[in-house]
């Protein structure tokens, strides 16, 4: 009994299977109706084909490299400071500590002036903190291009605009 089971479920299984695929007819079917609709567009068109014809891409080397650059976008911070050690600050600065503690403060400039920077120590009174300027420049571009090498030492240098 058991046997007889097994074998009808068999064969409805090879059956629906059997009877699921798809067929050659079909797909040629619809795509004859696609074609044929294509055809009835462009006759209603008087002949012209409307769809839209798409530019290939043409890889091409590049001959010339301009590089623009974003002085206009980096953020400038402006603070009233006193020179506490140094020749003086210029109009663009690049600060890479601010500390609480002036011996920390000194220690800092006393290392960047050791490696040939000519750092400074400034106090922002209101604040109460002492800047430790690593260069100072006249152009912000200057002072853009020597914070960006001291970034890879001091992540956090920023740039102070000293209004005199």
């Amino acid at each position: 009994m058991k046997k007889y089971l097994v074998i009808c479920a068999g064969l409805c299984v090879a059956l629906a299977f059997s009877s699921c695929k798809s067929k050659e007819s079909a797909y040629r079917k619809a795509y004859d109706k696609a074609k044929a609709q294509d055809a009835a567009v462009i006759t209603e068109n008087n002949g012209y084909d409307d769809t839209p014809v798409v530019t290939p891409f043409v890889d091409t080397p590049v001959t010339e490299n301009n590089v623009v650059t974003n002085e206009d976008n980096v953020q400038v911070r402006s603070e009233n400071l006193t020179v506490v050690n140094g020749s003086g600050l210029k109009a663009y600065s690049v600060v890479v500590g601010s500390f609480s503690v002036k011996s920390n403060a000194e220690s800092l400039v006393s290392r960047l002036r050791s490696q040939g920077y000519d750092a400074q120590l400034a106090y922002n009174s209101a604040r109460d903190m002492y800047r430790v300027v690593a260069s100072s420049y006249a152009d912000k571009a200057s002072a853009i291009q020597s914070r960006t090498r001291l970034r890879d030492t001091y992540p956090d240098a920023w740039l102070l605009y000293y209004g005199y």
